[in-house]
Formats: structure tokens, C-alpha cells, sequence
């Protein structure tokens, strides 16, 4: 019984020691996944290689054109290029750094409207089970709105 033994705690303690980085890779609290202020989407937001946080739409609750049938793309783009770009998978959210003044709020990001094809200067706020998302034209933050998102989760 003692050979047995331990073998089965060497086996144990690398089995410990290699899934430990698992554990240590905690996501942030913004990292998951958003209904919109309308509930017409899903916006995953994830930390980027580059250390921001990004978002991506995740699910439409109209996935499909209604007058093509095909899966919907950013139409409303200025770059007439990017207007085959399907919605979902589309990063709508880019470059929000966690504030370091406070922890619950994210900034310096950009926000892409694909309702209108316009980019803004954007900030969120987390609020435990809600984040609000404020957009405005750079540099004036007064001229904008600001949009609460619902865990989806």
C-alpha cells in the first residue's frame, strides 16, 4: 500500500502545480458577456493582447436582414468596404483601460454605433449586475448619452 501511496501524491502535487496559472488568470469584472440598453444585442467584452478591454457583439436578437434573409452587416458604415462586414463578431468597443482612480470605471475607449456608422469617445461605468455606457463626441463629453447594459449571463 505504501508504493502506491506515494506515487499518487507526486502524481497529485504536478497536477496542482500545473493547473495553479488557471486559477491565477482571473477575468475582470467587465469580462463577460451584455445585453444593450434595447435588448437587441449581445456585447462580449474581453481583455485584448494589447491590455484594453474590447467588445464584441456576441448575439443580435435579428441576426438575419429582413429584406435579404442573409446575416446582417455594418450597412451603415462610412468605409463602403466594411459594409459586407457581418454585425456579429463586429468589435464595437475598443482601448478602455481601467481607471486608476477608480475601479469601477473604464476609459479612453472608443464606441462604434453600427445604427449609425459613427465612432465616439466612450467610458463605462460598472455597476455590479449593469454597466453604464456613456458616449460622446470626443472632447465634449456633454454632448452625449449614456446607456445602461444588462448582465446577459
Amino acid at each position: 500500500m505504501k508504493k502506491l501511496f506515494i506515487p499518487l501524491i507526486a502524481v497529485c502535487i504536478v497536477f496542482f502545480i500545473n493547473i495553479s496559472p488557471l486559477f491565477a488568470q482571473q477575468k475582470d469584472q467587465v469580462e463577460r458577456i451584455w445585453y444593450n440598453g434595447e435588448k437587441t444585442s449581445k456585447i462580449e467584452i474581453y481583455l485584448a493582447k494589447d491590455g484594453s478591454y474590447y467588445g464584441k457583439i456576441y448575439w443580435l436578437k435579428e441576426p438575419l436582414d429582413k429584406e435579404t434573409g442573409k446575416p446582417r452587416t455594418d450597412k451603415e458604415n462610412s468605409d463602403k468596404n466594411a459594409r459586407s462586414t457581418p454585425l456579429i463578431g463586429l468589435v464595437i468597443m475598443k482601448g478602455f483601460k481601467k481607471n486608476p482612480e477608480d475601479k469601477n470605471q473604464y476609459i479612453d475607449g472608443t464606441i462604434y454605433d453600427p445604427k449609425n456608422g459613427k465612432n465616439y469617445c466612450g467610458k463605462i461605468t460598472f455597476k455590479g449586475k449593469s454597466l453604464d455606457l456613456r458616449g460622446y463626441i470626443c472632447r465634449l463629453s456633454f454632448l452625449g448619452r449614456t446607456e445602461t447594459w444588462e448582465l446577459a449571463e
